[in-house]
């Protein structure tokens, strides 16, 4: 291949003109975190010998608080493995595209980095493991549209529980103004409040979103009363649910949950979107509950890795070496 050179940008205004169709690589979302408080946007760009663009992934840097050492800290992650031109070796032009970035993430002293939601399992192996990273088993899940709707995928007691929720008068509709917005992001903070993994952007980030026409934001009513909610992304053909949330005291057997995931599966299908994947199907512990409610709507549980890095030089070695194969 060509020579290939990699320049990471930081600011919208210096993107060179780009196409893009997936949207966490996109510059649509770039724009949206770089309008976020304590989230930096890193477009990393190859570029052949002529100057054509041949790749670009997007990274984003979060700033943290934890109740332990550090107690701040920033945090890189990069959904999937980025998007590339027709006809380049992909895996090569990742390999130039991780090293720039794990440069990036050293210079600007970002504690941990994480890439999830890679399209196969072994994609990128080499080149990760090159740059320091180690692997995580982890299971993630996704709902098939293109074959039969979501309702033949569901069990008889699923399906029940669904129709007497409904008649109870639950019903999820596309938000449709900045009130229900606020209201579910509140939902939305008190629900992961004590996740010590999940983290929830400032408001700014979803005000921006309810702009994009690649995100479609759904609340679940009971009463007037807003009791849950979920942001989809929609791209590539793909429904992707990115975030979900109910309110933890909420009469339980309203399934607020329940019926705002369902509303957004039968939205992708009757839109024709192929894949309905979860960007979060829980930690990989052999329980767990969140992702035993995900696999109640006919989903497929597809192993795979997430991987991560360190800045730590001596805890990522330990790490490495317990989750080695």
């Amino acid at each position: 291949m060509n020579k290939i050179e990699v320049h990471i940008f930081s600011k919208g205004k210096q993107l060179p003109q780009m196409t893009c169709s997936n949207f966490f690589h996109s510059v649509e979302l770039f724009r949206i975190i770089e309008k976020t408080p304590g989230q930096w946007p890193y477009m990393a760009i190859a570029f052949d010998a002529e100057g054509h663009i041949v790749g670009h992934l997007l990274a984003i840097m979060r700033r943290r608080g934890s109740l332990l050492p550090p107690y701040f800290f920033t945090q890189g992650h990069i959904y999937g493995e980025g998007e590339y031109a027709d006809g380049v070796n992909k895996a090569e032009i990742f390999g130039y595209l991780l090293e720039a970035i794990t440069k990036k993430f050293k210079r600007n002293l970002c504690l941990f980095a994480e890439f999830s939601d890679i399209s196969k399992k072994m994609f990128g192996y080499r080149q990760f493991r090159n740059n320091g990273y180690f692997p995580i088993y982890w299971q993630e899940i996704h709902n098939s549209l293109h074959s039969m709707p979501p309702a033949e995928r569901l069990s008889g007691k699923q399906l029940r529980r669904i129709r007497r929720i409904s008649k109870l008068g639950v019903v999820t509709r596309e938000i449709s103004s900045l009130d229900e917005l606020k209201a579910f992001y509140k939902i939305l903070r008190q629900n992961n409040r004590l996740s010590p993994r999940r983290l929830i952007p400032p408001q700014e980030f979803f005000l921006e979103f309810y702009k994009s026409n690649k995100i479609k934001m759904f609340v679940t009513y009971y009463k007037e009363k807003i009791i849950g909610g979920c942001v989809c992304v929609l791209t590539e053909g793909n429904g992707y649910l990115w975030y979900l949330a109910s309110k933890t005291k909420s009469n339980p057997k309203l399934h607020a949950k329940t019926m705002t995931v369902w509303h957004a599966l039968n939205y992708c299908y009757e839109h024709n979107y192929a894949h309905f994947y979860f960007l979060d199907a829980g930690l990989p512990w052999r329980a767990s509950h969140f992702r035993d409610f995900i696999l109640r709507f006919g989903g497929k549980p597809v192993a795979k890795y997430r991987w991560f890095r360190i800045s730590l030089r001596w805890i990522n070695n330990l790490l490495t070496w317990i989750y080695r194969e």
